[in-house]
């Protein structure tokens, strides 16, 4: 990791290229919880419905669950989450 990274704040991620990398980080707690079972289930059904010929489904689930692993270690995450709910509370006129 580099020094400007380190400043930055940003996260260290641990890597996601292969299904057996993504897997170890779902494993470790990198993703939400409850996604290393959900993961898991899902590349089942896709492999098991898939044409061997076009696996892009598989592709699409690797690239979501990625996605997840990523948003997740993002320090400004739970503050976007928080915020958002926070306007969709202020538009409905509701609290809490």
């Amino acid at each position: 990791m580099t020094a400007e990274l380190a400043d930055s704040g940003t996260p260290h991620l641990p890597p996601v290229r292969t299904i057996g990398e993504l897997r170890a980080a779902l494993t470790m707690g990198y993703g939400f919880p409850g996604d290393s079972d959900e993961f898991e289930a899902e590349l089942a059904r896709e492999i098991n419905h898939a044409d061997p010929a076009d696996l892009s489904g598989v592709v699409r689930l690797v690239e979501e669950f990625r996605g997840r692993i990523i948003a997740r270690q993002d320090p400004g995450f739970d503050a976007a989450v928080a915020t958002a709910a926070a306007e969709i509370r202020a538009v409905r006129g509701t609290e809490h």
